[in-house]
């Protein structure tokens, strides 16, 4: 599978479990969940190369895919995702929240997201 079809995989998953939460479904929205864990583990398996692919995400359109992408992200690309997860922090929300809970977890050091 390329690089850009795993990326795809992702974004979509992480949309299909922020929707299914929105509609109160935890297990469609655990399936999803193991689908973009799935997607995001070869990524990065595919080291340097698969974390670039995974960059584009950072400017898509909906807040949630940004903000699994960013943090993935942080120890690769740490001001770019910290950027990412900073403005998202500011609304009001589970997606905000994810975001400040990142961001907590890279200041306190407990990340582990993509460890080197």
């Amino acid at each position: 599978m390329t690089l850009e079809k795993l990326v795809e995989q992702f974004a979509e998953h992480v949309a299909e479990q922020t929707d299914a939460i929105w509609r109160g479904d935890a297990r469609t929205g655990n399936k999803h969940a193991r689908k973009y864990g799935a997607a995001v583990d070869k990524l990065l398996a595919q080291g340097d190369a698969g974390r670039d692919a995974l960059c584009v995400l950072l400017k898509h359109p909906r807040m949630d895919v940004r903000v699994m992408a960013a943090a993935h992200l942080l120890r690769y690309r740490t001001a770019e995702a910290k950027a990412v997860l900073e403005d998202a922090a500011k609304g009001e929300g589970l997606v905000p929240f994810e975001a400040g809970q990142a961001l907590k977890r890279w200041e306190e050091g407990t990340w582990a997201l993509d460890p080197e």
